[in-house]
């Protein structure tokens, strides 16, 4: 296990961004060579994270590929790195997602595509460093990194509100980080280092892990995005190209929900015992908040992204049952939400494109030109309402087992996301995909060969997630066991009874 590997996953994103950039020759020349040294070089990354994930020890709760650099040592601050098995996901789903969004991207992205594909491959970089960060403040620096590329790519790149979507997201993100920073200054102050291990051990009083931890909600609650918190999440998603699309539901918002793990259920864990009864109740209202307004919506994009929000509200509830079912049903739910939301967009994309509008009362009859998609697009359907056999039943079923250790009425409250989003799924898949041909869908072609080999992995990876999910379970239940031992149990019943008491 030579930390070397993870540092190449990390970096060598970073370095075929700087290859892109350096490209020299006409637009059209420069275009073409940067978009093949992105997938080129995605693919590599690809490749050197299943060989870390090959070498991976899933008994060994720790850390494993550890690299430590002495960076300000007086101030107790170091460049440490590593993963354990609830990073090593999150980086494995970042490397999948990456080349797939490259592929999505390359006709779609027209103009300046070099400069991109660069902005792809810094923000591919900035993920792996912050899932792989083992101290704060290497974490908020790549935590941080991750807005400009991905601001960038909104702005520039994105729809008629473009502007408006990249502000937005940058002003909301960057506005709840600086709560972060200061809850970062706050416990050096107090423990005079930064190393993320050191401080899981640290003893912080109450009252402390309480102010810290309510920082850490408001900045990792904009980018999950928790209710109230949501503002900025509709118009980036819609306005932002395709592949941007992907990699800010796929990727960018499990930052979120993984800076809550990491920096809240795991490090303050007398403080969240203090939270989870008002956290719990936003993840439900977000769950059926989001559906509704889905259901409410005439453009195909604007129906994945609130069905996105409403799903996050899952995993959001998944995290706060502070229990080992609970906490895996959600990290299993983001890996697998991250896998079929991608997807989805993918297929709005794909239709879209074609047609050149994205209103759902100017489409119909999609099946009978475009068969493969039809096909496919029904499987990502299935999984995004939790069909038995996807990954994302399996997410749900683990969350639910978790929330009914918590309350009944929360369980069901949670469980209301695979009705609910049947009903506007469904409905955006028989109004788009059967009835009658409208427009200019009688033109429309089906997936070519490159459409597919983006669509069909996605496939694999939804169905392979759903039939045996011991594959990836085994990598991070370890990690959660062990951090939620029986002191955690004991504090999850007083949760319990204050729910309870709170109705």
């Amino acid at each position: 296990m030579h930390p070397i590997l993870l540092t190449l996953v990390t970096y060598l994103p970073l370095l075929g961004g700087l290859a892109i950039l350096l490209a020299k020759g006409a637009p059209e020349t420069a275009d073409r060579t940067g978009r093949w040294i992105a997938l080129w070089t995605s693919l590599a990354v690809l490749a050197l994270s299943v060989v870390m994930w090959t070498g991976f020890d899933p008994q060994i709760p720790g850390a494993q590929y550890e690299t430590q650099l002495a960076w300000m040592p007086n101030f107790g601050i170091s460049y440490h790195t590593g993963v354990d098995g609830v990073s090593l996901v999150f980086v494995l789903l970042t490397a999948f997602l990456t080349p797939l969004s490259i592929g999505a991207g390359w006709r779609s992205v027209q103009g300046r595509a070099c400069d991109f594909m660069a902005a792809v491959m810094f923000l591919e970089t900035a993920l792996m460093g912050l899932f792989s960060a083992l101290d704060l403040v290497v974490f908020y620096m790549f935590y941080e990194a991750t807005l400009i590329p991905a601001s960038l790519m909104i702005g520039v790149w994105g729809g008629p509100k473009r502007i408006w979507a990249s502000l937005q997201f940058f002003l909301f993100t960057f506005g709840g980080s600086l709560f972060m920073l200061v809850a970062l200054v706050a416990m050096w102050n107090m423990a005079g280092t930064t190393d993320i291990p050191a401080l899981m051990q640290g003893h912080f009083s109450l009252s402390v892990q309480c102010w810290l931890l309510m920082a850490f909600v408001i900045a990792f609650g904009v980018k999950l995005p928790l209710f109230p918190l949501h503002a900025w999440l509709p118009d980036a998603y819609t306005e932002a190209p395709t592949p941007t699309t992907a990699l800010l539901s796929g990727v960018l918002s499990k930052t979120g929900a993984y800076g809550l793990l990491r920096f809240g259920v795991l490090m303050f864990p007398d403080a969240v015992h203090q939270f989870a009864p008002w956290i719990l109740p936003l993840g439900v209202i977000a769950i059926i908040y989001a559906a509704f307004i889905a259901f409410a919506q005439k453009d195909m994009k604007k129906v994945i992204a609130y069905s996105s929000f409403s799903h996050m509200g899952m995993i959001a509830v998944g995290l706060f049952t502070l229990n080992a079912e609970g906490v895996d049903g959600a990290i299993y739910q983001m890996l697998s939400h991250g896998v079929v939301i991608a997807a989805l967009f993918f297929c709005v994309a794909a239709i879209a494109w074609r047609a050149e509008t994205r209103d759902i009362s100017a489409l119909g009859g999609v099946a009978f030109r475009m068969p493969a998609l039809a096909s496919l697009a029904m499987l990502f359907t299935m999984a995004n309402v939790g069909l038995p056999g996807t990954g994302s039943f399996v997410g749900e079923l683990l969350v639910l087992m978790g929330a009914i250790h918590v309350s009944f009425w929360l369980a069901l409250l949670a469980g209301t996301t695979m009705i609910m989003g049947a009903v506007y799924m469904l409905a955006l898949y028989r109004d788009v995909i059967f009835g009658s041909v409208k427009g200019t869908v009688s033109l429309l072609r089906d997936l070519t060969p490159a459409e597919m080999m983006v669509l069909v992995p996605l496939a694999v990876v939804t169905l392979w997630m759903g039939v045996h999910p011991a594959s990836f379970t085994s990598l991070f239940d370890p990690v959660i066991v062990h951090a939620l031992g029986a002191p955690n149990q004991e504090a999850m019943a007083h949760t319990a009874h204050q729910l309870v008491a709170a109705r």
